[in-house]
């Protein structure tokens, strides 16, 4: 949804924040969500649910869950939504697009908060972490997978601050920029692409800045490639073909590959509303796979059981179950 809005370029259709043109937020007209105002004011109402649903995680997960530190995991994700929802409502009032790159990141942390939430309350968790210890040699592959997930959240905030700075079609050509391998961002030719650029949705001229942090994108994008191929490879050849971190570790490649194809579509397409928003998705998608191998390869180092007991098993049920085959005997 916030993808919508920064592609749409609506991230100020809606001038007025808690309220919609001086309406509670909740009781604005239907009849009124119009062009631009229909995708910020969605997104405002859609973002209102999440907190709803965050909220209401946060208390399930205090009555319900006994483990202390998952218990407090549930406070931060209720923070962290509060937070990212002041600082949506800071972007408007302020006129910053400075906060709109923070509002863009910290959604991607919210996501992976939630996402890790999710996960170990999962019961295939609890069944993974029940298997053997992966081997010694997985450590290199811990390293290799959160290196490169730290890669791909910098990278993430370089599309953001592209998509807020308005710099998503500085360089308008691909795989070329203005015909080259790396564009010229002197006056004279910086002069001259703002005389010949093609994106109707400029606020401003493009500047050299601009041009260098297009492009700064881009080679993120190909170091991201080459390390994500890596991490696939060194999967296979350590631990198989068959191994789960290995089967997701060649689902993160062809994230990247459709990541890699989207933005280039987004560049031949213009800009495109529906291709720019699928390009954002499928990077946080990436972001998430990465974080994922990451969690598992440290739970299947450190979360091994001894064959007497169980991840599922319940301490007081064990020892009733002793105590008595000891009086049998």
């Amino acid at each position: 949804m916030g993808g919508l809005v920064t592609s749409h370029g609506a991230g100020m259709a809606v001038p007025d924040w808690p309220t919609t043109y001086g309406y509670n937020m909740f009781l604005f007209p239907i009849s009124l969500w119009k062009g631009g105002i229909f995708y910020e004011h969605s997104h405002r109402l859609y973002a209102s649910f999440v907190g709803l649903l965050t909220a209401v995680l946060a208390v399930w997960i205090w009555l319900a869950e006994s483990r202390q530190r998952l218990r407090w995991a549930g406070v931060g994700a209720l923070f962290l939504v509060v937070l990212q929802g002041t600082l949506g409502g800071l972007r408007v009032t302020l006129f910053k697009d400075q906060i709109g790159i923070v509002h863009a990141t910290l959604a991607q942390i919210f996501l992976l908060w939630v996402s890790g939430i999710a996960l170990v309350t999962s019961p295939w968790w609890l069944k993974f972490s029940s298997r053997p210890a992966t081997a010694p040699s997985s450590a290199r592959l811990t390293y290799s997978y959160a290196a490169v997930t730290g890669l791909v959240l910098v990278q993430l905030i370089l599309g953001a601050s592209m998509r807020h700075q308005h710099a998503g079609l500085a360089v308008p050509d691909f795989p070329l920029a203005y015909g080259k391998a790396w564009p010229a961002t002197d006056p004279d030719s910086i002069l001259r692409y703002n005389q010949t650029r093609t994106e109707t949705t400029a606020y401003n001229p493009i500047t050299a800045p601009q041009v260098r942090l297009h492009m700064l994108h881009r080679v993120g994008a190909i170091l991201i490639y080459s390390a994500v191929a890596f991490c696939a490879w060194l999967s296979c050849r350590q631990l198989g073909f068959r191994q789960p971190m290995t089967r997701m570790a060649l689902a993160w490649f062809g994230i990247v590959n459709l990541q890699f194809l989207l933005g280039a579509a987004t560049i031949w397409s213009l800009k495109a509303a529906d291709v720019a928003t699928a390009h954002v998705v499928t990077g946080a998608l990436a972001l998430l796979t990465g974080a994922g191998l990451v969690a598992m390869t440290l739970r299947g180092r450190v979360g091994t059981v001894t064959p007497h007991s169980s991840p599922m098993s319940e301490p007081g049920r064990d020892f009733s179950r002793q105590l008595s085959v000891e009086v049998a005997r």
